[in-house]
């Protein structure tokens, strides 16, 4: 590829993110509600827990530690887990149940009835994540889910479904971080 189409497809890249930004601000409504139910949650002894696979189990990390640690303001450590941080439990129940279980067996022993689950898959349809919600709804804990616009069987399970009007992967993924970053800054601002 020439240094012009490099170039050409750079912005096109610019060009398709900022499409899907602009036609996700019409989540603007879901993000607050997640907020306020996060805000809920924590104000009444609860905790965030949240998974995803792949790309997602990342932005489960970096939303877990943006409430550990902090986002932007000087504050007490916020209660949060992400069920994809430990090798250990996740190769072992993998290796014993498989891989689909992953997220139902942390959700089975480590979540509770306050508590708010936040599951990412950009399709909506993975087995692991499904799991894990399903056993969490069974514990009593609130779901919130982000996904793409091809998930109605994790939106039928969610309190509240935040879906990227996008079936293009990078960019979902894209506005997923965007979203948890507004998460975070309006939990943090409600709870400092």
């Amino acid at each position: 590829m020439n240094s012009k189409k490099k170039l050409e497809n750079i912005d096109k890249i610019f060009e398709d993110c900022i499409k899907i930004l602009v036609k996700s601000k019409k989540l603007t409504k879901q993000v607050n509600d997640s907020s306020n139910m996060i805000s809920f949650c924590l104000k009444n002894k609860g905790k965030i827990i949240s998974f995803g696979n792949g790309g997602s189990a990342a932005d489960s990390q970096h939303f877990v530690a943006e409430f550990i640690g902090r986002f932007q303001k000087e504050r007490k450590s916020i209660p949060a887990i992400s069920f994809t941080t430990d090798t250990s439990i996740i190769t072992a129940i993998g290796n014993d149940y498989g891989f689909e279980k992953i997220f139902e067996r942390q959700s089975e022993s480590l979540v509770s009835k306050n508590d708010i689950v936040i599951a990412i898959s950009t399709s909506g349809k993975s087995k692991n994540v499904i799991n894990g919600v399903k056993m969490a709804k069974k514990k009593g804990a609130k779901i919130i889910s982000l996904t793409g616009n091809a998930s109605k069987k994790i939106s039928s399970l969610s309190d509240i479904s935040i879906s990227i009007p996008s079936k293009s992967t990078p960019r979902i993924q894209e506005v997923h971080r965007l979203i948890l970053h507004c998460i975070c800054e309006t939990v943090e601002n409600e709870i400092a």
